[in-house]
């Protein structure tokens, strides 16, 4: 009787639907939970239609077949999708580990200053990009590096890398500002030199490089990038650092040799420098971000709380429209 009232005429038309149920824990389960779930069809469908049979056998054939080939592709398809997010996360994997060996972890701390910020390259897929930063506590102070180098994403990898290493190597063996960064232009010379021979295009980098020692006084040599803010007793002001040299592997096209510029970096100051890609982010009306405003609101902010409104604030201006590589580093002087 119980039977009669659960499997009415309704019942058996609506069953056959039933093949598509697997379709479900194929695309967000396990295989076992699909294949349990194709068992569980084909056995009411068996079940239901045993018990009220279809007007002929035929039609129950068709439907069985279906439900049995619908199910073997559902397990297939699932175990399809789980290989393929397996080697998904594989990949991601190896590329943090790359990411790790080309840019260390924010914050950085050496004896003379506290690095923090955000890096956030432009593909969201990807976990490195072509904007460079480092901290090196070297024989003659801490030596920094803030970089771009030209293209975006997984293309400009290469120079960056080799960017990387040279700095991380000359910055130990180079007493002088003006020897690391010839070292850094020769390093990018070659990387080029390389390129031409593989058919990849030739790239230059524009770079910030500093040297903090126990003087009040920072040297810096500017290679076209922009110049940093200094956030001291609330107050910002961007670093005069003269005209900017020409970026690092053009240095035969400038009429003189890069020099270095001093300016005051007292110890609790704040340095904030930044890519392009914060100075060029435009809201959906085309304004430019308003990067030195927004500066004097957290300039009596640790570098981490001053990271952390970078962000969420210049995703409200873009409205999330992230069009370059973004990267922002907080440098505190020790105390």
């Amino acid at each position: 009787m119980l039977l009669e009232l659960a499997i009415d005429d309704q019942t058996v038309r609506l069953t056959p639907l039933l093949i598509l149920l697997p379709a479900f824990p194929a695309a967000v389960g396990t295989v076992r939970q699909t294949v349990c779930a194709v068992s569980w069809v084909l056995i009411v469908i068996t079940g239901v239609l045993t018990y009220r049979p279809l007007p002929s056998w035929y039609d129950y054939m068709i439907v069985m077949l279906l439900a049995a080939v619908l199910g073997v592709l559902c397990v297939l398809t699932c175990r399809r999708r789980i290989r393929r997010e397996m080697d998904l996360r594989r990949v991601r994997s190896t590329a943090v580990a790359l990411q790790r060996q080309m840019l260390r972890p924010l914050p950085i701390l050496t004896d003379r200053v506290i690095v923090d910020g955000v890096y956030l390259p432009v593909e969201a897929d990807r976990l490195v990009g072509g904007d460079i930063y480092e901290a090196v506590a070297s024989p003659y102070g801490t030596r920094l590096l803030f970089g771009d180098v030209q293209g975006k994403g997984l293309p400009a990898i290469g120079a960056a890398f080799a960017m990387l290493g040279a700095f991380r190597e000359a910055a130990q063996r180079e007493p002088t500002l003006t020897a690391l960064v010839d070292a850094l232009e020769s390093a990018v010379v070659r990387h080029n030199a390389f390129a031409q021979q593989t058919g990849e295009p030739e790239r230059f980098v524009t770079a910030l490089i500093l040297g903090v020692d126990a003087s009040t006084d920072t040297q810096a040599v500017n290679c076209g990038h922009p110049p940093p803010y200094l956030l001291e007793a609330g107050t910002v002001a961007p670093v005069l650092l003269g005209d900017p040299g020409v970026p690092l592997g053009l240095a035969d096209l400038a009429p003189k040799p890069r020099t270095v510029v001093w300016f005051p970096f007292l110890p609790g100051a704040t340095l904030f420098a930044c890519s392009d890609g914060v100075t060029e982010a435009r809201s959906i009306t085309g304004a430019f971000y308003p990067l030195e405003e927004r500066l004097r609101a957290w300039a009596g902010g640790s570098p981490w709380e001053v990271a952390g409104n970078l962000v969420s604030d210049l995703s409200r201006h873009s409205a999330g429209q992230q069009r370059d590589d973004i990267t922002a580093l907080v440098v505190r002087r020790a105390a």
